[in-house]
């Protein structure tokens, strides 16, 4: 069984409820067809009613099973209101909470906030900070994060790692150019979504050009001073550092290059990059040149599961990144 079968399998043993933003596009609407004919996900559609029954008869999804919130519905608006005005740490005043319980996109988060909902997914019409900005306002970043950020998990052909062919790569996508604090969160965050989503027991190498000491500079200095960090906030993680590459996957290269004990060295499955200059590079090398599968980016710091997708991706890859985002979702709730 491959990864994208495994996941498909566990996200249809407990389906989560995932909220949909943007279903007035045909490409999201497809896949919350194929999701709820599928039984994946309980599949909420929140926008204008009559928009999102016109998008589904016309690419033929029938919303039997599929809960559609009104935005235009001011009755259940104000009831929701209501509702939201209770939950604790609520952000807003009154009369703001009314003002985006009406907006698609913060009605979903509003919703997950309220725990009505346990994923929220989008980015197929809006940009990947719309998402991120909304989602930290309403939603709030998880307990000892400081940072959103992204992680990637690459299938590499040919590569035999302690996982087989698979490697987690963070961060290529969200956090341009992290300060120590940030390198330290990207690292825990990471750490956190491979357990959540793989079942692995982490081991998290922060990358330089430097193995130990083998140079110096600030730029090896912050990505010393972010192993530290994230070491003295999670002591009860493996993270390790800083090592070239090689030092972090290769165990030959790591009994030459590190010499002391690492439960890291050589054996890493978690790689986390300086900045986003690194991230994308390393991505695309690998993609190219290795002609890996690269499966996300997938979102990580919420307090809840937050997804966002390409503006460009096909119903396949939606389909897959919400099933990975329902897996996550479910061992968020098991702790």
């Amino acid at each position: 069984m491959d990864l994208m079968e495994s996941l498909r399998a566990r996200a249809a043993a407990d389906p989560q409820r995932v909220t949909f933003f943007e279903g007035d596009n045909p490409k999201m609407m497809r896949a919350v067809g194929e999701l709820s004919s599928a039984r994946l996900a309980k599949c909420c559609l929140v926008g204008e009613a009559e928009a999102l029954h016109r998008v589904a008869e016309e690419v033929g999804v029938d919303l039997g099973g599929i809960e559609v919130v009104d935005v235009c519905n001011e009755e259940a608006n104000e009831a929701f209101a209501c509702r939201f005005e209770q939950v604790p740490g609520c952000p807003w005043k009154p009369k703001v909470i009314r003002r985006h319980a009406k907006r698609p996109m913060d009605r979903a988060f509003m919703m997950q906030r309220a725990d009505e909902t346990d994923v929220t997914f989008g980015g197929i019409d809006c940009s990947t900070g719309d998402v991120i900005t909304a989602g930290q306002t309403i939603v709030g970043l998880a307990d000892g994060v400081d940072v959103i950020s992204s992680l990637g998990i690459c299938n590499i052909p040919g590569w035999e790692g302690p996982e087989g062919s698979l490697l987690g790569f963070g961060d290529a996508a969200v956090c341009i150019d992290p300060n120590p604090e940030q390198l330290a969160s990207i690292a825990i965050a990471s750490a956190e979504t491979v357990r959540a989503l793989l079942g692995w027991e982490p081991r998290v190498a922060m990358l330089s050009y430097s193995t130990d000491g083998s140079a110096e500079s600030e730029l090896v200095e912050g990505v010393r001073e972010a192993v530290g960090l994230a070491r003295e906030r999670r002591p009860d993680l493996k993270i390790d550092g800083e090592f070239q590459l090689d030092a972090a996957i290769r165990p030959d290269v790591a009994a030459k290059k590190v010499r002391r004990d690492s439960e890291v060295a050589g054996r890493a499955n978690v790689l986390v990059v300086p900045n986003i200059n690194v991230g994308n590079i390393g991505i695309k090398l690998i993609q190219n040149f290795a002609h890996a599968d690269a499966y996300g980016p997938l979102l990580q710091g919420f307090r809840k599961v937050v997804c966002d997708c390409s503006r460009s991706a096909p119903v396949s890859e939606l389909v897959g990144n919400v099933i990975m985002s329902c897996v996550r979702s479910q061992a968020l709730k098991e702790g």
